[in-house]
């Protein structure tokens, strides 16, 4: 049976966190998050740091989990794989349900929220209902939903951040990108580009005929000025402990079918059929990279500005890892145009290897994973684990 939530509650106490806490045998605690986005870089992370893990899998798509990455110990020692303990539910939402949320709290789990488990389960559910332990900054994930009154552009906005232009469709005048939900694919992307009100029009007529777009959605669409350059994922940390920001790592990503059009030739482009012209925006991959030395301090500059916005209005602000999507342009003009308030979806690429910028600095393997579970053994040797979790 289907769990309806409907908002009739206020955000969750931190105090009712700590509460719980004071419950937990923290000699022992789980890692545990929804299996999907990002999970394979949290539990490999947290078992390099001595800690177990917990999966929660969706019926049918579990096997990744509870079969090809699970934990193998021969006479109590671990020798291959990170994900300890699975539970299987017939769909991620079931997690909301007070026995599952009460199976979590017994086994004294502290619970990573990637984007996997805002969009199946729901943000209202996330901040109102789920009463067990976030590491990372609760209130703060509801920043992420595009259109939201106090959304991350909003936060930028306050920031003094840079991010492209929005421009309304009877006034574009250049390369734009149309931000909107895809249609069918829900949790994927309709965007599609334009450079005059007349292509705007033409194209979101075929998009709406094709089914990859709906009325509703073009509505809501978001318009906004294309940043013409590469695209850099920055991954950042910030910690609660240290009050330092670390800039971990930067990926980017591999979309289908935008990454196929590219590698064709423009003359095999301009030959393309009505259902194949438009490209779409559906990540399905990530790769690693670096900066240029010379913009790493103003990558630096966009954290700075960002965490101390979160703190200012989304208190305690941003807890752990945070990403700021951004493209920079000719004038190496950095443009942000998406953050993730939480962990990115493109760390795994630096799973088990580490990132350049956090291996560095932390002198060995240094995922995104691993530095959020080397905050929580931190906090809890300080006996300051209320500092990083909502």
């Amino acid at each position: 049976m289907g769990i309806v939530v409907l908002r009739c509650f206020d955000l969750i106490d931190r105090s009712r966190i700590f509460e719980i806490l004071d419950e937990y045998d923290l000699s022992d605690p789980l890692i545990g998050l929804i299996a999907s986005h990002s999970a394979l870089d949290v539990c490999d992370g947290a078992v390099e740091e001595g800690f177990r893990t917990l999966a929660v899998c969706q019926e049918g798509r579990e096997r990744t989990y509870a079969n090809y990455f699970r934990s193998e110990h021969v006479d109590g020692k671990r020798i291959n794989g990170m994900i300890d303990e699975v539970t299987v539910l017939k769909g991620f939402k079931e997690i909301l349900d007070g026995k599952e949320q009460e199976m979590l709290r017994s086994k004294n789990v502290l619970f990573v929220p990637n984007r996997s488990f805002t969009s199946y389960c729901g943000i209202d559910a996330v901040e109102d209902i789920f009463s067990v332990p976030l590491v990372g900054s609760r209130n703060l994930l509801r920043s992420e939903e595009r259109g939201d009154k106090r959304d991350y552009y909003w936060l930028l906005e306050k920031g003094g951040l840079p991010y492209p232009e929005q421009i309304d469709a009877e006034d574009i005048d250049c390369l734009v990108m149309v931000k909107l939900p895809h249609a069918v694919k829900t949790l994927e992307r309709g965007f599609f580009t334009a450079a005059s009100y007349e292509e705007y029009y033409e194209k979101a007529d075929l998009l709406l005929k094709q089914g990859v777009i709906d009325q509703d959605g073009l509505e809501l669409a978001r318009i906004e000025r294309y940043i013409v350059g590469p695209v850099f994922n920055l991954d950042f940390f910030y910690s609660p402990l240290s009050r330092r920001i670390e800039l971990l790592g930067i990926d980017w990503r591999f979309e289908t079918s935008l990454d196929g059009h590219v590698r064709l030739p423009a003359p095999q482009q301009l030959r393309l059929g009505e259902l194949q012209i438009n490209p779409e925006y559906t990540v399905c991959g990530h790769n690693s990279a670096t900066l240029r030395e010379s913009l790493l301090e103003k990558a630096f500059d966009l954290a700075e500005k960002y965490v101390a916005t979160t703190q200012e209005y989304y208190g305690p602000g941003i807890i752990g890892p945070f990403c700021l999507q951004t493209c920079v342009d000719k004038d190496l003009n950095f443009y942000i145009y998406d953050v993730a308030p939480r962990i990115g979806g493109g760390t795994n690429v630096h799973m088990a290897v580490g990132h350049p910028y956090g291996n560095a600095l932390w002198r060995t393997s240094m995922s995104t994973g691993r530095r959020l579970a080397r905050e929580i053994r931190m906090a809890l040797d300080r006996d300051q684990l209320e500092k990083i979790v909502t």
